[in-house]
């Protein structure tokens, strides 16, 4: 059996190496190793502008790979304006920091599509694309909404092709819209919802023009009360109601009959020679009180 201390007098013996698995690279070698190594990663800068790929998702944080040597880490409330976001994706990021005190690799998507965003929203308003924005809150007159990380106007006439009275329900949601207007001077942006359904509105409207007929039925929606009648859109078509036409007997104030966004039958009565002024009934659905009476009945 060897002696176990037969080495202790042996100068020559590396102590350090037990354990040490010998990777028999020179030190040329492993220079050379280590460049190459280096080579296959990003080489990035703070403040720079990157395509990385999403690796991960859950309902806080969104993973990139940048080809760095560690992942970064983004907020998942910078993509509230693309709830599809998904695995493989490709997205931009901007360099905060290649390294905190932690060694954590920073980034932020927000401010990758802030430093573009002017060249996307007059790209936008120059080819008439669709874009996607997040309704982030309610202002003065309409919403406020991002698009391309940066904060744009949505008036409340553009909302919709109708009256929309509650502005609130639109916060939190994601929408499309078109950009309408903008000024570079101000770095002021405008747009619209409402602009995507016009043209399919038109093309129903043309299509209901065409078809009215007097004293043809049809069911609308309450648009507009005012003192004098009923505003009825007929599916892109307003129709007028007078108030004399509402009841048979006398009332006050149209909105005795009928309220708000309510669904009801009228009959056209007339309209112009383009069909652009359309005077509509609702008494007319029903029986003259007069008609009515018992038949027996004698009058005096």
């Amino acid at each position: 059996m060897a002696d176990k201390n037969a080495t202790v007098g042996n100068p020559d013996f590396d102590w350090n190496s037990i354990g040490k698995k010998n990777d028999n690279y020179s030190s040329d070698e492993r220079t050379k190793l280590d460049e190459m190594y280096g080579k296959s990663l990003s080489t990035i800068a703070d403040a720079q502008t990157m395509q990385g790929t999403v690796v991960s998702k859950n309902s806080r944080e969104v993973v990139v790979n940048i080809g760095y040597k560690s992942d970064g880490v983004v907020s998942l409330s910078e993509f509230r304006y693309n709830p599809d976001l998904k695995v493989g994706d490709s997205i931009e990021v901007f360099i905060e920091k290649a390294e905190d005190t932690n060694g954590q690799l920073i980034l932020s998507h927000k401010k990758a599509r802030a430093g573009k965003s002017w060249d996307r929203v007059n790209e936008a308003l120059n080819t008439d694309e669709i874009i996607k924005g997040f309704v982030k809150c309610r202002t003065k007159g309409g919403l406020i909404v991002d698009v391309f990380g940066i904060e744009a106007f949505l008036p409340g006439s553009q909302i919709d092709v109708k009256p929309i009275r509650d502005y609130d329900v639109y916060v939190g949601k994601t929408m499309e819209f078109k950009v309408v207007k903008i000024n570079n001077e101000f770095k002021n942006v405008v747009v619209s919802h409402k602009a995507l359904i016009e043209a399919e509105i038109e093309t129903q409207k043309r299509d209901i023009i065409s078809k009215l007929e007097k004293g043809q039925v049809l069911e609308g929606v309450v648009k507009n009360i005012t003192s004098y009648g009923v505003f009825i859109d007929l599916g892109g078509v307003d129709g007028l109601i007078h108030i004399t036409d509402l009841s048979w007997g006398r009332i006050n104030h149209p909105e005795e009959i009928v309220k708000l966004d309510e669904k009801i039958n009228v009959v056209i009565l007339d309209f112009d020679d383009d069909k652009k002024r359309i005077a509509l009934g609702l008494k007319q659905l029903s029986a003259h009180p007069w008609e009515a009476l018992n038949a027996d009945v004698k009058s005096w």
